[in-house]
């Protein structure tokens, strides 16, 4: 098994995703797709099933250790509001480049002109969304152990960015509590590697599922929407990521991709930004060089509200919709388009309900009926997978690529690392120094 080993993790989770796809393709055809999915949905999935949950499991416990240990590495409370005002910053416009990216793919391909939407079986779908108020008030935890509990990201973020902040205002009296963070988060991404060396199998176990599952029959219905939709988002990567990195870094774009391979690859077979943030956050720190008080805090923060994936998607799946329908768009049309995308896409880790369904909010804009949401949704929720997979790959590309912007910014980026990070080593940074006002009496 040294050859296994001794092959770099990304080249294994990238072979196996490769080898899943053909393998899922391969038994559709031998099986028939309805027999090839139940067989590998007792067989095979359980073993990328069991990889989700690891990294699940990491979670909550990732999120608490490195943000509360990244507010304390920064040792000044001001910070936070100069990295928080810069990410959200930076979020929000890259969603905007997306919006623009999804409406223009739409207009070129058409893929809504000429698709018969006979066959396709209505899916209600509801408007409803908790308001604006409501979504900022549930950001602070009536209790916190019940939100690690549960779950909820933006909760814990809330939390334990006071907690960091608790611990710099305690001085002295908090160092042992800040180093206590410092060392968990430092175990944590230990335990993470461990988790990773599952991921080829887990890959490999997803991604064969969803292609036998999903059948290329189904795909080749909407081949042109799916085609609409990859190049799209590999469009927003190259030109809007890879133009930041290039242009206003002046880093090597390549040195990312290498560094963000794995948890790109995780991200595309398991569909979850969420289930991808133990090993975004090692990546970026490992491989990229962004240290615990960036990646601490953007990452996760990226995860819950950095959906632009979702928002070109949105874009494309609102031309197809008035294509199919006949509708004839207005330039203000496109615009209440795009806004309404990005809103409900910044949105969507606080509805309980996957991206596609946020369509009915984005349709109402130019007066889509609710029989013909539910029609476009039946027609494009068999097949949603495929293209969700390609989103969340987006999603966490974006992710990294905002952590990388504001640790240069912030000089916060090891760039001998990142430009060189098969010559340096990866030793993880040590438990935070003495906080602020430490020598006061």
């Amino acid at each position: 098994m040294k050859w296994w080993f001794g092959t770099q993790l990304w080249k294994r989770v990238l072979g196996a995703l490769v080898l899943g796809v053909i393998f899922g393709a391969v038994l559709a055809q031998i099986m028939g797709g309805t027999d090839a999915a139940a067989w590998l949905e007792s067989y095979v999935k359980p073993v990328g099933d069991l990889f989700i949950r690891l990294i699940r499991m990491l979670i909550v416990p990732l999120i608490l250790t490195t943000l509360v240990s990244g507010v304390v590495a920064l040792g000044d409370p001001k910070k936070l509001g100069s990295i928080g005002l810069k990410t959200i910053a930076l979020y929000f416009t890259t969603t905007i480049f997306a919006n623009v990216i999804g409406i223009l793919y739409g207009i070129a391909f058409r893929p809504g002109a000429g698709v018969d939407l006979g066959n396709a079986e209505a899916v209600p779908v509801s408007t409803e969304a908790p308001s604006l108020t409501e979504r900022l008030l549930a950001i602070v935890p009536e209790n916190p152990v019940a939100s690690l509990a549960d779950g909820d990201v933006l909760a814990i973020i809330f939390f334990a960015i006071l907690l960091g902040v608790g611990i710099l205002l305690a001085g002295r009296e908090g160092k042992l509590m800040g180093d206590f963070f410092g060392s968990a988060a430092d175990v944590i991404l230990k335990v993470t590697h461990l988790v990773m060396e599952i991921a080829p199998f887990g890959v490999f176990a997803l991604v064969a599922h969803t292609v036998a599952q999903q059948g290329l029959e189904a795909l080749a219905a909407i081949a042109i929407l799916i085609a609409a939709v990859y190049l799209g988002l590999i469009t927003h990567a190259v030109v809007v990521y890879g133009g930041i990195i290039r242009f206003v870094l002046n880093l090597p774009v390549m040195n990312f991709v290498r560094g963000m391979i794995d948890a790109i690859a995780v991200a595309y077979s398991t569909a979850s930004s969420s289930a991808t943030l133990p090993v975004t956050i090692a990546n970026a720190s490992e491989n990229l060089g962004v240290k615990r008080s960036i990646a601490g805090s953007v990452l996760p923060l990226g995860a819950t509200i950095n959906m632009d994936g979702t928002a070109l998607y949105l874009g494309i799946l609102a031309l197809f919709t008035a294509q199919a329908f006949g509708y004839d768009l207005t330039f203000m049309n496109y615009v209440m388009i795009a806004f309404t995308a990005a809103i409900v896409s910044i949105g969507a880790a606080g509805i309980p309900s996957a991206s596609i369904f946020l369509l009915a909010i984005v349709l109402e804009t130019f007066g889509v009926t609710p029989e013909q949401t539910a029609i476009i949704v039946g027609f494009i929720l068999p097949v949603d997978r495929i293209m969700d997979m390609a989103r969340t790959a987006l999603n966490v590309t974006g992710d990294a690529t905002v952590a990388t912007v504001v640790a240069k910014w912030e000089g916060e980026l090891d760039e001998e690392l990142y430009r060189h990070p098969a010559d340096v080593p990866y030793k993880p940074e040590p438990a935070p120094p003495e906080v602020a006002n430490a020598d006061r009496d």
